[in-house]
């Protein structure tokens, strides 16, 4: 199951992993509400290498899910449990 949070009216792609009860969420969502970023897709992708280059397991269990995109295509996203969200945060 999958589906979209509000979060202070910022929209956050989630799915819910029935085998792991775990929700995932789309990582450039939880980007734009922590910084308001105007290009997220791009902070992360910075904000990843910087964190492969120190050695940040983080990074590397983070999985790719099929979601849905601004355009309405499915597309893979960078997702993360909420424990990996919280690491993320510096």
């Amino acid at each position: 199951m999958s589906a979209i949070t509000l979060f202070e009216e910022k929209q956050v792609r989630r799915a819910w992993n029935a085998a792991e009860e775990k929700w995932y969420f789309a990582i450039v969502d939880v980007i734009v509400v922590l910084t308001d970023s105007i290009d997220p897709g791009a902070y992360w992708r910075k904000l990843k290498e910087r964190l492969k280059k120190e050695g940040n397991e983080t990074v590397t269990n983070c999985h790719g899910l099929k979601m849905t995109a601004a355009d309405g295509k499915q597309r893979m996203t960078d997702v993360a449990d909420t424990e990996q969200v919280l690491r993320l945060i510096p």
